[in-house]
């Protein structure tokens, strides 16, 4: 450990303070003639250190420690734990294998981890423990990477088939440490035809047709062919093809078109013909979903000039199909002509502007009641924009900007916010918004608040207040094109920020519902063995929420019987559960008294039996072995994981050594006071013991 002292001034006042001390000194001590001149050399010694120390604490000097910390390199394991690996091979014997490595490496001083994709401790190799219905190989990779920032991460050894169905390719990507990959499962061509993937629209519109592609490949099956079908839920064939498997291994998308018949969730089946000696007849099913609607909501985006955020809040709005954007840049020739367009939400964005544009159309906007989201900036004329919000007022100057950071609010409850969503969020870099004095108007809710320096200061950067007699949000930084890019940097998607965005403009444009009860599925579409859960919310008068009400909940599946459910929903408990419901499209009524009176809520929710891991079950090494390849690790299959051991001692795993540096006020420490308190006591005691006052 090394220390020195640091100051915050410039040197030459060090020498003032030496000054000071000599003068104290001189001032007490040369003209004293009760003193002997050793005497007076010996108190006016002690009279200057005392002078000097007092002094140059007054400057607030730092002592700077740096000290080094060793870190021991560490290996961690990720494993696959989705359905496809329970059909691969011996798990108890690949799992021992594993804690072989890993006592050999903790023998050598090592560390040691094994966790799954969902970023959980692996704790057994049984059937059990490989339940995910999904496999995305470059989130678990990316979670490492991120929980794994700052520390010693040597290796990370991937234990998987290769099967993916989710998100991207790891190989797309580089990682900061090597990437050995273990072969797990039968990675050998069997007999077998299958549809690989079906592509739909989520949504589409009454009245109109909607287009169904199929991939549909097969393996071993050349001179073959097969039937394909498109069923509804009640098992009705609405249209069929005939394919042909002309050589051992072939992939085909095969195209139909649907018309939209009926509102609500439309539960559909494409079914491949069953040949004879084929290896699975699971993977030659596929279920989905359109949610059939009678037409989209209309954003109007307004701005007073180009700006890189428009872009970005166009690629965000787009991602959702029940939003259809109109963006407008505009000028004063086509200010007035503003006032004619057709919306149900509108996107202000600098609007209201300095230059007082906004006077020509703004007004009539506004005065159609519809939800508004605001987003100032530099051109914005904020005292316009106070007394057209009832979010937030701001005292600022103009061309006066701050740099903030921002942190979810944690007592925020309109709509869910994951902790890793809000953790990315913090990690966003600053943006640039009104220095000034902000006021929270009463009935709003702050989803996202400014840091500074990581201070909280109290002040939104998103909010949101549903009172009154429109809803409305407001976004009050500058530079949002920045985050986006930021995220995509840190996790190779969009997908947090956008989130926040869309779920913030659903809760302005979704049309008040004015029932005291209120129930709803937490998804619209729930896996066969999965429980769906409900929702259950009541309120009174004032619409404050209130509990302690019997709920009877009527479920009925198309074609099917109808079943009743009563539960009774508690301060702490307000959810209510169901399991082992069989697939198809189901609708629900729930009902209840409330306050004498009767109260009514409902809708639709599907279950599916598709299940993705069951749809692909040839492992794919050539995957695994080229991860290793490009991120400087080795691949082996599961039989030999023990060899690891060999690679990871050739390659090495070296301690690191990280240099700490911590400043500390010099003035904190304790023994200073001791010293001075020292200094001027002895003094004191020897003028006493001199002769003197």
């Amino acid at each position: 450990m090394k220390s020195e002292i640091v100051s915050q001034t410039p040197g030459w006042y060090i020498l003032l303070c030496l000054g000071w001390g000599i003068a104290l000194a001189v001032l007490y001590y040369v003209r004293a003639s009760v003193f002997t001149r050793n005497q007076k050399r010996l108190l006016a010694l002690l009279r200057g250190v005392l002078g000097f120390l007092v002094a140059f604490l007054l400057l607030n000097p730092l002592i700077k420690t740096v000290s080094s910390l060793i870190l021991k390199p560490k290996v961690v394991v990720l494993v696959d734990n989705s359905r496809s690996m329970r059909s691969g091979g011996n798990l108890k014997e690949a799992g021992a294998g594993l804690e072989a490595l890993r006592k050999d490496i903790e023998k050598k001083g090592y560390e040691f981890e094994i966790r799954n994709l969902d970023d959980l401790p692996v704790t057994g190799f049984t059937p059990d423990a490989f339940q995910a219905r999904k496999t995305n190989l470059s989130a678990g990779m990316n979670a490492i990477r991120n929980n794994y920032e700052g520390q010693n991460l040597s290796d990370v050894i991937l234990f998987s088939d290769g099967i993916m169905n989710d998100g991207v390719s790891p190989t797309f990507q580089k990682y900061p440490f090597r990437v050995h990959t273990v072969g797990f499962g039968d990675s050998t061509l069997k007999r077998d035809a299958f549809i690989a993937g079906v592509s739909a629209n989520r949504l589409a519109y009454l009245g109109n047709n909607f287009t169904v592609s199929l991939d549909v490949g097969s393996y071993l099956m050349k001179g073959k062919t097969a039937r394909v079908e498109i069923l509804d839920s009640e098992g009705k064939v609405l249209e069929n093809r005939t394919t042909g498997y002309g050589t051992d291994e072939t992939f085909e998308s095969i195209s139909f078109t649907l018309p939209a018949k009926a509102v609500g969730k439309q539960r559909y089946i494409a079914r491949l013909q069953v040949l004879e000696g084929e290896h699975s007849e699971k993977n030659n099913r596929r279920e989905f979903v359109v949610d059939v609607v009678n037409g989209k909501e209309k954003i109007l985006l307004l701005a007073s000039a180009p700006h890189p955020d428009i872009k970005a809040l166009k690629s965000i709005i787009e991602k959702n199909d029940l939003f259809e954007l109109n963006v407008k840049i505009v000028q004063d020739s086509d200010a007035a002509a503003v006032q004619n367009e057709v919306f149900d939400v509108l996107i202000l964005h600098q609007f209201p502007d300095a230059a007082q544009l906004h006077t020509r159309f703004l007004g009539a906007l506004l005065a159609r009641q519809k939800p508004v989201f605001f987003i100032p900036g530099s051109r914005s004329d904020l005292s316009y924009f106070n007394g057209m919000q009832n979010i937030v007022g701001i005292q600022a100057q103009p061309g006066k900007l701050d740099k903030v950071t921002s942190q979810v609010n944690s007592s925020f409850s309109l709509f869910t916010i994951g902790q890793n969503q809000a953790a990315l969020i913090a990690d966003l870099p600053p943006l640039t918004v009104p220095f000034g004095n902000y006021t929270l108007h009463t009935g709003s809710d702050v989803i996202l608040g400014q840091y500074v320096s990581g201070i909280n200061t109290s002040r939104p950067l998103l909010a949101v207040n549903l009172t009154g007699t429109r809803k409305m949000a407001a976004f009050l930084g500058d530079g949002l094109w920045q985050w986006r890019l930021e995220e995509f940097a840190m996790t190779g998607a969009h997908e947090s920020l956008d989130d926040l965005l869309l779920k913030t403009l659903q809760l302005i444009s979704v049309r008040e519902e004015k029932g005291k009860l209120r129930v709803y599925p937490v998804a619209d579409v729930f896996e066969a063995d999965q429980r769906v859960s409900f929702v259950a919310e009541v309120y009174n008068e004032i619409f404050e929420r209130i509990f302690d009400q019997n709920i009877r909940l009527k479920i009925k599946p198309q074609g099917g019987a109808e079943k009743v459910y009563d539960f009774t929903i508690s301060e702490g408990m307000s959810r209510f559960e169901l399991s082992a419901l069989p697939p198809g499209v189901y609708t629900y009524e729930a009902s209840a008294k409330v306050q004498g009176k009767d109260e009514v809520s409902g809708g639709q929710f599907v279950v599916s039996d598709t299940d993705l891991e069951t749809q692909n079950t040839t492992a794919d090494f050539s995957l695994l072995r080229t991860l290793a390849r490009e991120n400087g690790g080795d691949f082996v299959d599961a039989a030999h994981i023990f060899e690891l051991r060999n690679s990871l001692e050739e390659k090495g795993l070296i301690n690191r050594v990280v240099a700490q540096e911590d400043l500390k006020d010099l003035i904190n420490l304790r023994w200073l006071l001791a010293l001075i308190l020292a200094f001027a006591t002895v003094e004191w005691v020897l003028r006493k013991y001199f002769g003197s006052y």
